[in-house]
């Protein structure tokens, strides 16, 4: 009994690893298209235009931290134990997010074409949508943004999906005024763009997508899961 247990358990780390995957290479095209980027990771990108030094993903778990801590704060005795599960997690989607970076800019300059770039924009989404229905599937890893959503939607009793714009609005907001004190603009260092088309259509096609993929993986992977019930 023990043993199923852990290979069921195994088996669902397998499938959310796998959305960790997807969603980093989701966040490398996005990158590569040069046209704005998925909110969540607008911080962690106009961050790293100010100090190079430090890469995209350790921005990333470092933005993921804070937010675990928000959440301890906000859940107070509520905060228990498993949640800190977010903590390798995060570390572990941030490398991820520099590998699958490091990836496509082995392949190629920056898109400079608009409607290549449009492309990868376009791209980006079903990668991304698959990949968080992974995540939700296999219900292991637990990245801290989606669940500071979550937090904030339960203590301040906002509907899910009306906090998720409330939160994505915030991390854009963040970002322009990041880059408007460290470059003088709202998008970018000038070479760079964080926030743009492509930021809009990350943030408003992900989850349309996912209406649209959501029934074909959760029919072909919970199969996989299923063989170890």
């Amino acid at each position: 009994m023990n043993f199923m247990h852990r290979t069921k358990k195994s088996a669902g780390y397998t499938i959310s690893t796998l959305g960790l995957v997807l969603v980093a290479l989701g966040v490398g095209i996005s990158i590569k298209s040069n046209l704005g980027i998925s909110p969540p990771s607008c911080p962690p990108t106009v961050l790293n235009l100010k100090w190079t030094a430090i890469s995209i993903g350790t921005f990333t778990w470092m933005m993921h931290l804070v937010l675990i801590g928000l959440q301890a704060l906000i859940q107070r005795k509520n905060f228990r134990l498993r949640y800190l599960m977010q903590i390798p997690a995060a570390f572990v989607f941030g490398y991820m997010c520099d590998g699958a970076i490091w990836l496509f800019d082995a392949i190629q300059s920056p898109a400079t074409t608009y409607w290549v770039q449009i492309l990868l924009s376009l791209a980006a989404v079903p990668v991304t949508a698959v990949g968080i229905k992974l995540e939700i599937l296999g219900d292991a890893w637990m990245l801290a943004g989606d669940r500071t959503v979550a937090v904030l939607s339960e203590s301040t009793k906002v509907p899910f999906p009306r906090m998720k714009i409330i939160v994505d609005v915030t991390f854009v907001a963040l970002t322009a005024l990041f880059a408007l004190v460290f470059f003088g603009l709202l998008t970018g260092n000038g070479h760079t763009v964080v926030i743009r088309e492509g930021t809009l259509i990350q943030a408003v096609l992900t989850g349309l997508c996912m209406k649209l993929t959501d029934p074909y993986v959760d029919r072909d992977f919970r199969r996989f899961l299923e063989k170890y019930e």
